[in-house]
């Protein structure tokens, strides 16, 4: 209270001009502190948010599917090939399993990179045996997955009386190869009857053509024919 001074216009003003400045001051600092913490928790919810989109993608590429063949063949183009050559197999087989071993090891290097440390030794464990050629489940790793997920968005855990088949990777669509000749094909016959048709109208225009001049050649005949006569 020593530095308040109402005694003179001066010390008044000197007075408010101080609590105003530390006012200032005090406010200034609050709105620093907030902002900082504000930019810090929405970093924090932007690396959550895009750690979740990426372990949800993973999930859905890893447990995708509940019935067929569950595991991950990691045999290569060569090796299917060499496998049919010795096999005597003419027709070259589909490259489902080369896009499921694909897709699979995308997915593993997305949790490898941002799992957790459970999910992390179940992801290189998966890696090293597609490197050594051994067949993968990838069921545990996708138990693991789901749990994590459900937490972080304060789902409730599944009932541990429910039964849920084993889940294994998203089997791809059918490739569009098949699609594309059949739309060559159809673009091909489309182009070939716009062939066609115009080498009708240049014949029927080639008719047009012989009769007019038929007709030119009739009409000089019946000129010098009166001629003739006169």
């Amino acid at each position: 209270m020593r530095g308040i001074d109402f005694s003179s216009w001066q010390g008044v003003l000197s007075t408010l001009a101080g609590l105003v400045l530390i006012t200032l001051l005090g406010v200034g600092i609050r709105l620093l502190v907030m902002q900082t913490l504000q930019q810090r928790r929405e970093r924090e919810n932007r690396q959550i948010n895009e750690r979740l989109r990426t372990l949800m993608a993973a999930y859905k590429t890893l447990g995708g599917s509940f019935t067929g063949e569950l595991g991950v063949d990691p045999s290569h183009r060569r090796d299917l090939r060499q496998r049919e050559d010795a096999e005597g197999i003419a027709e070259p087989r589909s490259d489902r399993a080369r896009r499921i071993r694909d897709a699979v090891e995308a997915a593993l290097s997305d949790i490898l990179l941002l799992g957790t440390d459970e999910q992390v030794r179940l992801a290189a464990r998966a890696a090293n045996e597609l490197a050594q050629g051994r067949p993968v489940h990838t069921h545990e790793l996708v138990v693991s997955l789901r749990d994590f997920v459900r937490e972080a968005l304060d789902l409730a855990p599944i009932p541990a009386d429910l039964q849920i088949p084993p889940q294994g990777p998203t089997r791809p669509g059918a490739s569009g190869g098949g699609k594309g000749r059949n739309d060559g094909d159809a673009k091909g016959g489309r182009a070939g009857g716009g062939g066609s048709g115009g080498g009708g109208v240049g014949a029927g225009m080639g008719g047009v053509g012989l009769g007019a001049g038929a007709a030119l050649g009739a009409g000089h005949a019946s000129a010098s024919e009166e001629t003739d006569a006169r």
